[in-house]
């Protein structure tokens, strides 16, 4: 059920899109946003400016050439700078214009950039008076100073843009970060951890929503889980007593083959019972450690050659270990009972320090068990199926987090050797904590 409730949960933060990089993302998202509106702005000013500008210059000219044209009038000669008759360079849009009785001025684009300004009018002796003039360098220095200046605050915004976005970006991000960590310690099943309260804050966002409902969706389902436990628990309790009489009353069946069937049947059945019943106690997270001091390599010796002498114990570095006898020799014989049952020949116990490792030699640990760890009532692949109901390693798991200890699971193959290479045995191994436990899952069970 805690693996279960632990995919749920992660997979919920894995649809809410927490990952790494989300201030970078957001601060390019923002730089690159600002970038855009930036150009587009220093285009749409550089342009109404430079349009400003000929306009105004154009107005100067028409004033220009109406002055210059009453002073020929009066004077009959030429007396104004840049002014010409028939001018043999005069645009030719702006000759049909002015050869219609209109008075017009004309921009003329030269080859390196600077516009040329021209205006015209007609003469009552039929000729065309024409000013030539372009664009003053103080406008032009005008308008350089202006593109630089919206370079620069095109920088300035690209820039801030950056540097709010990181502080957003990380703002949200370190917010997310909370939400799945206290997620995790949900999923880990310390049931007191609440996603909303940890990610905290004043500013209320889309992120406290998450955090709400992963609140929700976590109450909902350990809710439903314990619901479970507790039907598991109650059947089982209830299977006690008639299964113990109907042992009871194979026992006094008349001796035969028939018999053994029955008082075999039964038995594994009582087992099943005890083990479901251990199962359930081990979910509700109410087992504490009874705690003594041993010698861990001692202990594990006596035991295993008490259980099974064909069974290999190697110490090779004692430690005295304070921990519970009874719960570690559950997980002990849980572990040598897999190994017979669904391994091979030679079965080796190794004690080191605070570890302990049992190895046997068959087709090794199925890839569901290495990827999720141990599940109930499921047995492995077809090689290693057919006997059992699955629930000795998730004792053995369940009893490991009382101990405080970390249970990991791997296959041996030969150095250098892939996947596909088939095993030749497993190994599990068991972790005993420096420190004595003091409360119940304080190490999660590992798989690797």
């Amino acid at each position: 059920m805690r693996g279960y409730f632990r995919r749920l949960v992660a997979a919920s933060v894995d649809r809410a899109g927490i990952g790494t990089g989300l201030r970078w993302k957001l601060s390019a998202a923002i730089a690159l946003v600002g970038a855009l509106v930036a150009i587009a702005l220093s285009l749409v000013v550089h342009n109404a400016a430079r349009v400003s500008m000929l306009d105004n210059a154009r107005d100067l000219a028409d004033e220009r050439i109406l002055i210059a044209q009453r002073n020929y009038e009066l004077s009959g000669r030429l007396n104004f700078p840049n002014t010409r008759i028939d001018d043999p360079e005069l645009p030719g849009e702006l000759r049909e214009k002015v050869e219609g009785g209109r008075r017009a001025t004309y921009v003329a684009d030269r080859p390196g950039g600077t516009p040329d300004i021209w205006a015209a009018v007609p003469l009552k002796n039929g000729h065309v008076m024409s000013l030539h003039s372009g664009f003053t360098d103080r406008s032009s220095n005008i308008l350089k100073d202006l593109d630089q200046a919206l370079v620069i605050g095109s920088i300035a915004v690209v820039l801030g843009g950056s540097a709010l976005g990181v502080l957003i970006g990380g703002h949200l991000s370190r917010r997310l970060r909370k939400a799945a960590t206290a997620a995790n310690r949900v999923a880990k099943g310390e049931t007191d951890v609440r996603v909303r309260e940890a990610i905290g804050g004043v500013v209320r966002d889309e992120t406290d929503d998450l955090a709400s409902a992963v609140d929700a969706m976590a109450d909902a389902l350990r809710q439903r889980l314990e619901a479970e436990r507790r039907v598991t628990a109650d059947i089982a309790h209830e299977l006690r007593t008639p299964v113990t009489g109907l042992l009871t009353a194979a026992e006094l069946l008349p001796p035969g083959r028939p018999t053994e069937l029955v008082l075999d049947r039964a038995k594994a059945m009582r087992t099943l019972v005890e083990d479901v019943l251990e199962v359930a106690r081990l979910d509700g997270a109410s087992e504490r450690a009874e705690l003594q001091d041993i010698l861990l390599g001692q202990f594990v010796a006596r035991r295993v050659r008490a259980k099974d002498p064909d069974v290999t114990v190697r110490v090779v570095h004692e430690s005295e270990v304070t921990t519970d006898p009874r719960r570690l020799e559950r997980v002990l014989f849980n572990l040598l009972a897999n190994a017979a049952r669904h391994g091979r020949p030679p079965i080796e116990v190794t004690v080191e320090g605070r570890v302990i490792r049992v190895r046997d030699h068959g087709p090794g640990f199925p890839e569901a068990l290495l990827a999720e760890g141990p599940s109930r009532f499921r047995t492995g692949s077809a090689d290693r199926a057919g006997q059992g109901h699955g629930l000795g390693l998730t004792i053995a798991a369940g009893q490991a987090r009382v101990l405080g200890a970390r249970l990991t699971f791997r296959n041996v193959r030969p150095a250098g050797a892939s996947d596909d290479v088939p095993a030749e045995g497993a190994v599990a191994v068991l972790w005993l904590p420096e420190h004595a436990p003091t409360n119940t899952g304080s190490h999660p069970v590992l798989a690797q």
